[in-house]
């Protein structure tokens, strides 16, 4: 393994982002490259070379591949035509030029769609320091989707014992977690989701109070006022449109919606519009949307909060693994068709 390393090139599988995407992304938006990758970190760089182990298949990244002239979009900055597609994943470092990290630690922070990535500003990467748990985890988790769920449920959310939580999109990686904290929380949770075999693993295995196919028949506003006949106190949000515009109609006397993502938008050129937004004031709701890249200084504590959980087996994480760079494009197609069953994540190396 030593004399790999010690190579200056290295054979490097890639993904590649082809061209701007209307619409649903499509496996041909992606292109599988074979070429060569030179380990060498370049004079003067604190840079890291890195090999990839796993990487998350995120809603926000299909933001990525539409051009964007507006600044309002300056956290989600659109990818380059022909450039390695990049997103949060997991890593070994093979070598550093670093204080901050040392050869064989493990990492998880932005990195390329590729078998090896040169990482010259490590900024933003996060060494792993609990690798008695899986270490796809920190692609889920234990990494982004994770805090994404603890900021937005108890920095945002403030649900307090009793309250009745609406989770949408519940089996994702985010939902479910979110589901379990308020549970945990003295919550009553209800969670929709696009399959009956996602219902059911809400249900079954996340403990869930009640669970619903939000795609089964055309009457959601029924479904709605079967399983919140007292009206929502919490919505925690994540596909937005539609499911937002008639939740709002649901909500009780100040309730409180968290705008986590709306993933039955991101493929729409022209989104949907919210007609009841009126109900924010007869309702006296509160709607906030946030980003977990202004909590990343709160990963320490997170970390701290959900590790003892997940060793005590007191909370579950559903993990949708696909093997292989050449099923990358695949899986993350896939997302936007609710094929993935929990957190979808791409296995590029065991190590």
């Amino acid at each position: 393994m030593e004399a790999e390393y010690s190579s200056t090139m290295l054979p490097n599988k890639q993904v590649l982002f082809k061209n701007y995407v209307e619409g649903y992304p499509k496996e041909s938006d992606f292109e599988l490259r074979s070429t060569m990758i030179s380990s060498q970190i370049p004079q003067g760089s604190k840079g890291l070379f890195v090999k990839n182990l796993y990487l998350g298949c995120d809603p926000y990244m299909r933001h990525k591949m539409s051009l964007h002239e507006s600044k309002d979009v300056s956290l989600l900055t659109s990818f380059k035509p022909g450039s390695v597609i990049t997103g949060l994943g997991v890593s070994k470092v093979i070598k550093s030029a670093n204080a901050d990290f040392e050869e064989g630690d493990y990492i998880w922070g932005m990195t390329g769609w590729e078998d090896y990535s040169l990482i010259l500003n490590p900024d933003g990467l996060f060494k792993i320091k609990y690798t008695d748990v899986p270490l796809s985890y920190y692609a889920g988790i234990l990494g982004m989707p994770g805090l994404a769920a603890y900021i937005g449920f108890y920095n945002v959310c403030s649900a307090k014992e009793g309250d009745i939580v609406y989770v949408s999109s519940a089996a994702g990686g985010v939902g479910q977690l979110v589901g379990q904290f308020a549970k945990m929380k003295g919550c009553y949770v209800v969670g929709s989701a696009s399959t009956d075999e996602k219902v059911n693993l809400l249900k079954s295995e996340l403990g869930f109070d009640d669970a619903f196919n939000y795609k089964e028949g055309d009457d959601f506003a029924g479904a709605l006022k079967r399983h919140f006949p007292k009206g929502i106190d919490v919505y925690f949000e994540n596909v937005g449109g539609n499911m937002l515009d008639e939740v709002l109609l649901h909500m009780n006397l100040y309730g409180r919606i968290t705008v986590s993502g709306m993933i039955s938008q991101y493929n729409l050129k022209k989104p949907d519009g919210i007609h009841n937004l009126f109900c924010l004031i007869t309702k006296r709701l509160r709607m906030e949307g946030f980003s977990e890249l202004d909590f990343r200084h709160k990963v320490p504590e997170y970390l701290e909060f959900v590790i003892q959980l997940i060793r005590e087996k007191k909370l579950v994480f559903v993990e949708d693994i696909a093997e292989g760079l050449e099923n990358a494009a695949s899986a993350f197609v896939g997302i936007y068709h609710g094929r993935n069953v929990g957190k979808q994540i791409i296995q590029v190396s065991t190590d």
